[in-house]
């Protein structure tokens, strides 16, 4: 009996269970749309959360500060990481091969004509120039041979002192006029004044000229004018002849150049004393010239990745030239047209073997984004100068207030230094380039923007070893070595071709590497590869040449009939250049 009703329990018991279990099932079921959407939704706050707290993707950014500069790899040996030494090469940092073999040479030859011979009574010309230190450079250094092509007497040029850099300072504050005018006597006829014409003050025909004048271009436009007038004034003189001239022309323009037109003895002191003090600090140096100013930098257009901050800074001062192409950075920079930032030329140099121990001289004005930007620089050379730095403000003070002269210290301590560098292709890049190699071929290095900027754009996608061996291989043939450039290719004032000779005897040839013989070849290629613009006969000037554009001041027009043109459209005033 007793077991029938612990049987009977028992089967109680288990029906109540499973109608329990039916029970919930069938709760759970109808609530189970409820329970996914509940989950679903901490799913969706789950990724959410992740999504704002994590730092977002790099590998894509050209412009990454130096502590990011790390490639995250599953194998942790190979990183993009920066050494502090340049490693071991097998080439001389400080010197170049083959440079022992070429040198200067700008004598005149029998057929040229000395200045009493050539120089025609009552013809005289004068040259206002334009722009900054290095453009008025050249502009004197043409005037030279544009009044020898015209039989004339040249008066001394004026120096722009309206431009962006409202210099006050004339010739003879910047330049020694009698070393001037005594070491081209031979040459071209120079006084210092327009003499008076009857008692009374000659008043010269202004008129105006096209960029890359040719002889031809100067014996039918100006000459007649200079035989009728006797005195024309040509203004706005820089880059107004042509990059080729017969041989004893453009040997003229190197005596001018490289011999004849001096600093000033008070410049020149002060410019070997700033050489002198870095030489005290180590046996060679680099100098940098360093163009990063804000107006430039609008001025070209380009993106230098300071986001949506600096696209509205850079375009509000953008804005004040109103002829300007619209931006197209992307475009620019693939061209080449972008000066390198100052983190960029740190990264090339360190590629290029230079340690961490290198003492570098900076030549710049003001950098835009000031410390901030010049950070990942000094953290790769950490021994920064600059004549602010090397020099007290007392020996400064008779520089400070004139923008020519405080230019000249700096092209002095660039033209004596090891090796120089410069971020951009501009006019003081130029002429330094064109005097070092005049003077023994020194080092001189010109960022091939076109390839660099690739290496930039994929360097955290590249171990350092990768990285710095492709720089090196983009950099052949923009070091400053002999016959690394075309006699055709480039401006006279930075590739003198025809004031570079080879010493007699010397089998070069021979003594070449094949890196060596690679360096004009690839230079040329990458001159001329993508560029939209290419010319066959002169190169157009871009924005180094032609620099920063103010359109508020009007070119004046030619004043005599006989020598205007109607294809030549009007220039606006140049705001300033280096």
């Amino acid at each position: 009996m007793k077991r029938k009703r612990r049987e009977r329990n028992n089967n109680i018991l288990l029906h109540g269970s499973n109608d329990f279990c039916i029970g919930l099932n069938q709760i759970l079921w109808r609530k189970r749309h409820r329970i996914f959407s509940f989950a679903s939704g901490c799913l969706v706050l789950l990724f959410f959360a992740v999504s704002v707290f994590s730092p977002p993707p790099t590998a894509n950014n050209p412009f990454l500060p130096l502590h990011s500069l790390v490639r995250k790899e599953s194998n942790f040996d190979t990183v993009f990481q920066v050494p502090a030494s340049g490693g071991i090469l097998d080439r001389d940092l400080w010197s170049l091969n083959r440079s022992k073999f070429y040198y200067g040479c700008s004598n005149a030859s029998n057929m040229f004509q000395t200045a009493d011979v050539n120089t025609h009574p009552n013809r005289y010309l004068l040259i206002s120039t334009s722009g900054g230190l290095n453009q008025q450079r050249t502009g004197i250094v043409d005037s030279v041979v544009a009044a020898y092509i015209l039989n004339a007497t040249l008066v001394i040029p004026k120096l722009d002192q309206r431009s962006y850099w409202k210099d006050t300072s004339g010739f003879a504050q910047i330049f020694n006029i009698d070393r001037f005018i005594s070491s081209l006597s031979r040459d071209v006829r120079i006084v210092k004044e327009l003499p008076p014409e009857g008692g009374k003050p000659w008043i010269p025909r202004r008129m105006s000229l096209p960029r890359k004048c040719n002889e031809k271009c100067y014996l039918s436009r100006v000459l007649p004018v200079l035989i009728k007038k006797k005195a024309v004034e040509i203004r706005k003189f820089d880059y107004r002849l042509s990059n080729r001239l017969e041989t004893d022309l453009q040997k003229l323009r190197c005596r001018v150049n490289y011999h004849a037109l001096t600093f000033t003895d008070h410049i020149l002191q002060m410019g070997r004393l700033l050489v002198e003090r870095m030489k005290m600090k180590t046996k060679h140096f680099i100098a940098l010239h360093l163009r990063f100013e804000p107006d430039m930098l609008a001025f070209t257009g380009c993106d230098y990745g300071g986001g949506e901050k600096e696209r509205k800074e850079l375009g509000a001062i953008r804005k004040r030239w109103k002829t300007l192409h619209s931006s197209n950075p992307a475009k620019m920079r693939r061209q080449g047209r972008c000066p390198l930032t100052p983190e960029e030329i740190g990264l090339m140099l360190r590629a290029l073997g230079f340690g961490r121990d290198v003492h570098i001289y900076v030549a710049s004005g003001e950098v835009y984004g000031g410390e901030e930007r010049l950070a990942p620089l000094k953290a790769l050379f950490p021994n920064y100068h600059s004549k602010e730095t090397i020099a007290t403000e007392e020996e400064l003070a008779p520089f400070t207030k004139f923008s020519g002269r405080m230019a000249a210290l700096d092209f002095i301590v660039c033209d004596e230094s090891d090796v120089f560098v410069s971020n951009n292709n501009g006019n003081m890049a130029r002429m330094l380039a064109g005097r070092r190699k005049y003077f023994g071929h020194k080092p001189t290095i010109r960022p091939n923007a076109k390839k660099l900027y690739k290496l930039f754009l994929a360097r955290n996608n590249l171990t350092w070893a990768e990285f710095a061996s492709q720089v090196r291989a983009s950099q052949i043939g923009f070091m400053g070595a002999p016959k690394e450039v075309k006699p055709s290719r480039g401006e006279f004032h930075e590739n003198p071709h025809s004031c570079i000779c080879e010493v007699e005897g010397t089998e070069t040839t021979k003594k070449q590497t094949p890196e060596d013989l690679h360096e004009s070849e690839s230079n040329i290629s990458d001159v001329t590869e993508g560029t939209d613009e290419q010319e066959t006969t002169e190169d157009d000037p871009d924005w180094t040449e032609v620099e920063y554009l103010d359109n508020n001041t009007k070119e004046l027009t030619d004043t005599d009939n006989n020598v205007s043109n109607k294809q030549e459209q009007p220039e606006v005033e140049e705001l300033f250049s280096d």
